[in-house]
């Protein structure tokens, strides 16, 4: 019974090493030679906001490579969605944001997108979504 024991024991520590080398070797493959762009989340879900809500979020990002990040140009699908840019270059290894801010005076569903333009290698341009739905202002009686 205790080499029963002893065996499982050493099984389970061996898939537990294997898998702490297969974690590290993922995150060693996540670096990129050159300029990277790795967000936190590619969406964001607004959920149901009231009529003329705060419509400010923020899209997260590391910069997942080896050199500067540069964000040349952030473009909202139409008017309604204003992005910001970050102006200075993103070192490796460090966060950085790009803002939206949708006009929550428009009542109704919505899934927008931001386009975002850089120097990353692999992919220089990153299409984010943002999407809700914005209710009309409650009927006074």
């Amino acid at each position: 019974m205790k080499k029963i024991i002893l065996i499982a024991m050493l099984v389970v520590a061996g898939i537990a090493t294997s898998n702490a080398q297969s974690t590290k070797k993922a995150a060693k493959a996540a670096k990129v030679e050159g300029a990277g762009m790795a967000f936190e989340t590619e969406t964001i879900d607004y959920g149901t906001i009231a009529h003329n809500a705060d419509g400010k979020r923020e899209f997260v990002f590391v910069n997942n490579g080896t050199k500067p990040l540069i964000i040349t140009n952030t473009l909202g699908s139409c008017g309604c969605t204003v992005p910001t840019t970050p102006k200075e270059p993103i070192a490796p290894g460090a966060k950085g944001i790009i803002g939206v801010k949708y006009a929550t005076d428009r009542v109704g569903a919505f899934t927008k997108t931001v386009t975002v333009t850089s120097n990353a290698e692999g992919q220089p341009t990153k299409v984010l979504t943002i999407k809700g739905t914005v209710l009309p202002d409650p009927v006074k009686s």
